[in-house]
């Protein structure tokens, strides 16, 4: 089912769901198993918005009430970067809220460029799905169209925009991955300079 559900609450946050496009196609994406999150209206767009179009949704969600405001939806939101770039200038012009990106890393591969410059001064926080410290493991779970190239640009990328952005952190998922691959997972971000962080498995 398609719906135009750009901008979802998720607790505390606002969450905008910019592009259904994405260069992963993971074994364990929540994409696999229904039409939303948390409850949430299908998250299926019946088209890419544009910026107007998540203007109106930023407002008609009231955006200015939330803490925090995070580029996250079914897609990886690097895919809509023009978009995501417009609307994080208009949200810290008109707000005070955090902005927060969630990505899989690959913006770099997706554009064919360091894209990570763009975001000083419109992100607060990049969060980044790690998902494993095995180059074999990720290529066989996250199954990128960037072949082997995945892996190792995804780890560049947190190198790269740690130098652009205040916080940076990459993720794994509890009980999808044992605890040495959590050690050496962490091991990874002590040697690029970012925090990690285990998400609970929903």
């Amino acid at each position: 089912m398609k719906q135009m559900n750009i901008a979802y609450a998720v607790k505390d946050g606002l969450y905008l769901n910019l592009t259904n496009r994405c260069p992963c196609a993971c074994t364990f994406c929540i994409r696999n198993e229904g039409d939303g999150v948390y409850g949430s209206s299908p998250l299926w767009l019946e088209h890419e918005p544009d910026f107007e179009e998540v203007k109106a949704a930023l407002i008609a969600a009231d955006y200015k009430k939330y803490k925090e405001i995070i580029f996250c939806g079914y897609g990886e939101p690097t895919e809509a970067l023009d978009v995501l770039l417009e609307t994080a200038r208009f949200i810290k012009e008109t707000s005070d809220a955090k902005v927060r990106l969630n990505t899989n890393g690959l913006a770099n591969l997706i554009h064919q460029k360091d894209v990570t410059p763009l975001f000083k001064g419109l992100l607060d926080a990049v969060s980044i799905s790690l998902n494993t410290s095995k180059a074999d493991v990720y290529l066989n779970t996250c199954r990128p169209r960037f072949k082997e190239e995945a892996f190792p640009a995804l780890l560049e990328f947190a190198r790269l925009v740690k130098n652009h952005v205040p916080s940076v952190t990459m993720t794994t998922v509890s009980t999808t991955i044992t605890h040495e691959d959590e050690d050496a997972c962490q091991k990874i971000c002590d040697e690029l300079g970012v925090k990690y962080r285990i998400r609970e498995f929903n």
